[in-house]
């Protein structure tokens, strides 16, 4: 994820486009800005301005608007963006589908890549037996804008008897994320069984022609980085080996749907979505979020564990940071990973979602103490 593919140069100050939204996103954000914050003051880094703005389920009820257009605007001109979480069960469009400010966000900045890391912090989290805190880690990487989901506002339904949405494999899409997701194999530390970078091809090539042709192109971008160990995994097989053998992977790369499903099996190995960050990235523009939803029923309750949110902004610094070759910002993502992971290894501050009583407030000064330590 941190290539530098801009050429753009340091700056004096960034700004970072805050969306709450709905639910729980409300209270987690607030705890991932307050973290982002604290690792930036101990470093002493490049100055960060915060805009928090308007959109998502609530907005939408109040106003007829789900994701005004000066909202969106503000997302564009900013150095990145900063998701809490959006949409309510209750809450529909006209046409049935529910209200998502990702998905205007992953559309309207074409924000391809979906980065998913997927680490095991304490073996009392994890549904598994005899593992270790850090072996499992690997990361996914969702291609984000083509696949089933590429046809949401686009499905037919005919006479109220067919439902028809295709699938979209397109070579310019399946090309990007591809090397995208070898450059991130190429920076990363290798799997934790055997610290070997391998990338691992996720489809059901054996089955449809879209995903035949997904993985040809998976081959045929190989072959540009024979540093990089190939491996194929069917879908179904996929599901399976990440619970049996999880220290295996490195990095995964999959369809749109398929990268959906997986990064939620994912987060339930290492402790369940509370620990899942995410970065949705682009050229030149991000956005980042945790990968979990608005949480109705807890919304209001500061009983939300904010680590996911908490870790989308190390990631959203570090890639400022490579974005603008601003070592500061690198310097203060580390931080906070270093502070969450010490946190977390401890296991005296846990929220109830992995049976503590920590608060989403404290758990969030738990890391900002870890911090500032």
């Amino acid at each position: 994820m941190m290539q530098d593919r801009s050429g753009k140069g340091k700056k004096r100050g960034y700004r970072i486009a805050v969306l709450p939204g709905d639910g729980i996103g409300p209270e987690v954000i607030r705890e991932g800005v307050k973290a982002v914050r604290a690792a930036l003051g101990r470093t002493g880094a490049t100055p960060v301005e915060f805009q928090e703005l308007a959109g998502g389920a609530d907005h939408y009820l109040k106003t007829g608007i789900d994701f005004p257009e000066e909202s969106m605007k503000a997302c564009r001109d900013a150095d990145a963006v900063f998701l809490g979480a959006s949409g309510l069960p209750e809450v529909e469009k006209p046409d049935g589908t529910g209200i998502s400010l990702a998905w205007d966000l992953r559309k309207g900045m074409d924000l391809f890549a979906a980065v998913r890391p997927v680490t095991l912090f304490n073996s009392r989290i994890t549904p598994l037996s005899k593992r270790k805190a850090g072996s499992i880690r690997f990361t996914i990487i969702r291609e984000n804008s083509e696949g089933i989901y590429a046809s949401r506002y686009n499905g037919t339904l005919l006479h109220d008897e067919v439902a028809v949405n295709p699938m979209i494999v397109t070579r310019k899409g399946t090309e990007r994320i591809m090397r995208f997701a070898f450059e991130t194999a190429r920076n990363s530390p290798g799997a934790p069984a055997d610290g070997r970078r391998r990338l691992t091809c996720v489809d059901k090539s054996n089955v449809l022609v879209c995903w035949a042709f997904f993985r040809k192109i998976y081959d045929e971008i190989a072959s540009g980085y024979p540093d990089i160990e190939k491996d194929y995994r069917y879908i179904d097989a996929m599901a399976l080996h990440m619970v049996q053998q999880p220290e295996r992977f490195d990095v995964i790369v999959a369809e749109n749907q398929h990268g959906d499903v997986l990064s939620d099996l994912g987060a339930a190995l290492v402790g369940g979505l509370g620990f899942a960050p995410s970065a949705n990235i682009g050229i030149g523009r991000a956005m980042f979020e945790p990968a979990h939803g608005t949480a109705p029923t807890i919304a209001g309750q500061n009983i939300a564990n904010p680590i996911a949110t908490i870790l989308s902004g190390a990631m959203m610094l570090r890639w400022l940071a490579s974005e603008h070759r601003d070592a500061s910002l690198a310097k203060a993502a580390g931080l906070i990973d270093g502070a969450v992971a010490a946190v977390l290894e401890r296991g005296k501050v846990l929220t109830v979602d992995v049976g503590g009583k920590a608060t989403t407030e404290a758990m969030g000064n738990a890391v900002v103490r870890a911090i500032e330590a």
